[in-house]
């Protein structure tokens, strides 16, 4: 239990930025599952359009310190690869 007045103020914004960071992260994986959607429907098209709608939101993240940079990039690389695959 926090007992400092400023313990008890950081408790307070670490509850604020979890739901912010919850929020941000939830919308990250809608963009990933919408590209993964895409996919599994066989639509090059639609998957290259949501692909670029995931990018940079996905590239957010990273900037938001909510996904590391490496997996944001693993990530990225491994749903272009899959888009790349269905126009093969």
């Amino acid at each position: 239990m926090a007992n400092t007045p400023q313990s008890k103020k950081r408790a307070r914004q670490n509850e604020r930025r979890q739901d912010i960071n919850k929020a941000r992260r939830s919308r990250i994986r809608t963009f990933i599952r919408k590209v993964e959607e895409a996919i599994a429907s066989g639509d090059y098209a639609a998957a290259t359009t949501a692909l670029r709608n995931a990018q940079p939101e996905i590239a957010r993240g990273v900037t938001k310190g909510v996904i590391h940079k490496n997996t944001a990039s693993r990530k990225v690389s491994r749903l272009a690869s899959r888009v790349k695959a269905l126009n093969a």
